[in-house]
């Protein structure tokens, strides 16, 4: 006989096998029973699938949870489950019961924990902290990630330009020979050129520091010094300290690990030489500054930040060199494009398109589109498969006019005729990546995820006066 009417409102009593509804019924039984421990299978009520009417004593979806027993309160400990295995459809009695544990704890009842850095899952040197059910590493710079797998050394555009002026910023500026020399902080960047080449203090300021706005939590794993040159005088750096910020307002400086006394970093002998300061362990912030402790003559500083994205997938981390566009390793026969412009329609002022070489220098220094449309663009052939990373974008002048691409798309091909678009991960669509602001800055755009291919092209989509792009590649082999 087939009961009709059933609801998951009802309240269904078992007694002595005998099944007594207290209210009209409308659903179906089950055509396979998919309840446990002699729970009633129901279908059309809601919008689940089926719905279980359990016996006495037992509860939940399927009726595979007590509502008293062995399972209730769950002997399990460290968020175990209690499951009850008796074949028993009495609520009063139970032979059986097992716990499944969560990952990290064993035992009947859940409560050993598993020493997870008994096979030593730290790589390169990290020092392994067991937890609750997991564990954690302390990664030796320039190491981070899980297991301290990912080499984090990226150089992060003091010397490129890629940190702009905004970002960069100081306790005070020597101004010299009568207030004509300004030493911002914008001019410490590690190989400056100039006859004002480098961030100095003011003499009277007898706490200095110069500061770097990252923009977003980073890691961070060194930092490279430089001094510099002032009217034939030597200037420099002895030793300094590093403090770090979230916010810009709480500063914690650096101390190496177990340490009570903050870290005094050795610095420049010279004016013009490099001196590079691996971190112990990586300093994750967004701004990071530098604190001169003892200097020579001045405290005058050019230098560059080491380190990586917080938040890069993991296997751009360590895989962001720049593949050969400024260098020339790529050569100008791997460069094509949709079309060059002439300026005046002379042939000698072509921007041909392997001008578009990041910091290339001249009066035709980049690539110029001949037309300014969406279906300009601008191809690169690696020769072989590579794995890209990133992008370094850059404008131009032509004949004092500031030009350069404020927005573009990028896409890829094994084959140079089938082609891919870089996808926006959350939407979908097309990835539209924000471009330059000037003729000058370096803008960085990283893939997440990264894409593997021997044909990029970069797909002009907005720009400033004419499509104009210098460029260089991030990626490596594998």
């Amino acid at each position: 006989m087939k009961t009709r009417g059933l609801t998951r409102s009802c309240r269904i009593v078992f007694v002595s096998l005998v099944i007594c509804s207290i209210c009209t019924v409308n659903g179906d039984y089950c055509k396979v029973n998919l309840c446990h421990n002699g729970g009633t299978c129901v279908t059309g009520i809601g919008e689940d699938p089926f719905f279980c009417i359990c016996a006495e004593g037992f509860a939940g979806d399927t009726c595979n949870a007590t509502e008293n027993g062995p399972c209730n309160p769950n002997p399990c400990k460290s968020d175990g489950t209690c499951e009850v295995i008796s074949n028993s459809r009495r609520g009063d009695v139970f032979n059986e019961y097992v716990c499944k544990c969560q990952p990290g704890f064993e035992g009947a009842h859940c409560h050993i924990n598993v020493n997870d850095c008994a096979n030593q899952p730290c790589k390169n040197g990290g020092l392994c902290r067991d937890l609750d059910g997991d564990y954690t590493c302390h990664c030796p710079s320039p190491y981070v990630g899980k297991q301290c797998q990912l080499r984090c050394t990226s150089l992060l555009g003091m010397e490129e330009g890629g940190i702009v002026e905004s970002q960069i910023s100081a306790s005070s500026v020597h101004s010299g020979i009568l207030g004509l020399q300004h030493w911002g902080p914008e001019l410490a960047r590690l190989n400056n050129q100039g006859l004002v080449n480098a961030w100095s203090s003011a003499p009277q300021d007898k706490n200095p520091w110069i500061e770097v706005n990252m923009q977003k939590k980073m890691h961070l794993t060194g930092i490279i010094t430089q001094g510099a040159s002032r009217m034939g005088t030597a200037e420099f750096v002895k030793a300094f300290k590093v403090a770090s910020s979230f916010d810009g307002k709480s500063y914690t400086v650096y101390r190496a690990d177990g340490q009570r006394r903050d870290k005094v970093f050795v610095g420049n002998t010279d004016n013009d030489g490099t001196k590079t300061n691996m971190f112990d362990l990586p300093i994750v912030a967004q701004y990071i500054r530098i604190i001169p402790v003892v200097c020579c003559k001045a405290c005058t500083l050019r230098m560059e930040l080491v380190g990586c994205e917080l938040n890069v997938h993991s296997s751009t981390i360590g895989c962001t060199d720049q593949l050969g566009m400024k260098s020339r390793l790529i050569s100008d026969v791997q460069l094509t494009a949709s079309s060059s412009f002439r300026t005046w329609g002379i042939d000698a002022f072509t921007w041909y398109p392997f001008y578009a070489r990041l910091d290339k220098q001249g009066k035709t220094n980049a690539w110029a589109a001949a037309n300014n449309n969406r279906s300009e663009w601008l191809q690169l052939d690696l020769e072989k498969p590579k794995r890209i990373t990133g992008i370094i974008t850059q404008g131009a002048k032509d004949f004092g006019v500031v030009q350069f691409v404020s927005a573009f798309k990028i896409a890829y091909s094994d084959d140079g005729q089938s082609w891919s678009i870089v996808k926006d991960q959350i939407t979908r669509t097309d990835k539209i990546f924000q471009g330059n602001i000037d003729n000058n800055t370096h803008k960085k755009n990283l893939f997440e995820p990264p894409f593997f291919a021997r044909f990029v092209r970069f797909l002009p989509w907005e720009w400033h006066e004419r499509i104009t792009v210098r460029m260089e590649l991030l990626g490596c082999d594998d």
